[in-house]
């Protein structure tokens, strides 16, 4: 980014006292004060963990800041040289970064929920009165510094119109209902993000990775894809058959299969939905699922929370963003399953204690569970063998007995790295 103003610079010391008056300012307080850092060098000084929501940064160099779990919400970044900033699980939500150069950024985790990230320049004068303009650049990727990094983002709404985002990294991001109406995507990450209802009218999406991708109900109108790598991206279209090809009505199986649980199997039918495409299923938010067999079901997106699933099999389910809350899943199968981004706060996994006396474990063996979220919940005893846990929230679980052996944790939350340590 050229630079051609006069820029203020102050030290880290300075920016504290800046910080203080701005907490201050936001519980209300006498002597507080909004933090105005328009047009500051605030290069490699650090905001790291401080509330600076309705900060305002227009036109400031925030080369290499820290902005590691900041809340930044309805700030100001317009025009903002914000590259190889750190926003990792950082709170953007609608936060105004019109013509930002992200170049290098790293926005692993953050929320960015109805961010504005359209083009944007600032317009100065100088002495002589003659006008120019000066744009961020957008999160183009250059010689002057690498892409952005915005795996696991939440971009929930996000305006991105016009955006050159060429190279960048949106590996497994939250991007629905995102406008990128004509946006530069070429050669872009986007494996495993989520783009349902995402308007990507016109965008340059040659050579771009789309692999295992959410592109339902996306609108892709005079889109380029040449070249896009579209393996196992999830649209639309059908995976197998779906509820209108069941035996029988969907209500009527359920009923069949809560009378075959209610009676030991003495009446009834256990219900199969196995390789079934249920995603247009009726609600089952805390419906009788106990021993149900469901070995690759498509789920995606279903509302299971408080669910009776214990001792089912759901091994290879695709069950990415499930509502799964404080489901009791006690003794299940989940092999190989897909629980990217799944909603698991408060579940049951601990295992199964039958009449006999012996008990079933629940097995998350090879299983998928990027960025979902087990807060709160009763792991006792869960086998996660070769499961992928990378970003996934374990804080306030009970974990005793868990095994975590050749487990990605890679940027896990734990209350203690020493229960996976085993």
């Amino acid at each position: 980014m050229t630079e051609s103003r006069q820029l203020t610079r102050i030290d880290q010391e300075g920016l504290n006292a800046i910080i203080r008056k701005h907490a201050m300012f936001r519980n209300a307080k006498v002597g507080g004060a909004r933090a105005v850092l328009a047009n500051h060098d605030l290069s490699l000084l650090s905001f790291r963990g401080h509330d600076m929501s309705h900060a305002d940064f227009t036109g400031s160099v925030l080369y290499h800041v820290d902005f590691t779990e900041v809340k930044a919400d309805y700030c100001c970044f317009f025009a903002c040289d914000l590259r190889d900033a750190n926003f990792t699980k950082a709170s953007l939500v609608r936060a105004d970064m019109r013509g930002t150069c992200l170049r290098g950024a790293v926005l692993i985790g953050a929320d960015l929920t109805g961010v504005d990230l359209r083009e944007g320049s600032i317009v100065t004068r100088d002495r002589e009165g003659n006008v120019s303009t000066m744009s961020g650049g957008g999160i183009v990727n250059n010689a002057d510094g690498g892409s952005a990094d915005m795996r696991g983002a939440n971009l929930t709404g996000a305006k991105l119109s016009g955006a050159i985002a060429m190279n960048t990294n949106f590996e497994d991001a939250m991007m629905r209902h995102c406008t990128i109406v004509r946006g530069n995507l070429r050669n872009c990450n986007l494996s495993g993000a989520n783009l349902e209802k995402a308007d990507l009218s016109m965008c340059d999406m040659r050579d771009a990775n789309l692999k295992d991708s959410v592109l339902c109900g996306a609108t892709l109108g005079a889109a380029d894809l040449t070249g896009a790598n579209m393996a196992e991206a999830l649209t639309d279209a059908p995976i197998g058959p779906t509820v209108e090809n069941l035996p029988l009505p969907f209500e009527e199986l359920l009923r069949q299969h809560t009378d075959w649980v209610g009676s030991g199997g003495a009446t009834g039918t256990r219900m199969d939905v196995s390789k079934y495409d249920l995603r247009s299923a009726p609600p089952l938010k805390r419906s009788c699922l106990t021993m149900m067999r469901a070995v690759g079901v498509m789920l995606y997106g279903q509302d299971l929370s408080g669910a009776q699933m214990q001792a089912a099999d759901m091994r290879e389910a695709d069950m990415r963003q499930t509502n799964l809350l404080e489901a009791d899943m006690r003794g299940t199968n989940f092999e190989k399953a897909r629980l990217h981004g799944a909603a698991m706060r408060g579940a049951r996994l601990e295992p199964l204690v039958l009449s006999d006396g012996k008990s079933m474990k629940t097995d998350m063996k090879k299983a998928t569970l990027r960025y979902a979220d087990l807060s709160d919940s009763d792991l006792r005893e869960v086998d996660f063998t070769g499961a992928d846990l990378t970003y996934a929230n374990f804080r306030g679980c009970d974990m005793r007995g868990a095994i975590f052996k050749d487990a990605d944790t890679k940027g896990a939350l734990f209350d203690n790295a020493a229960d996976v340590a085993r």
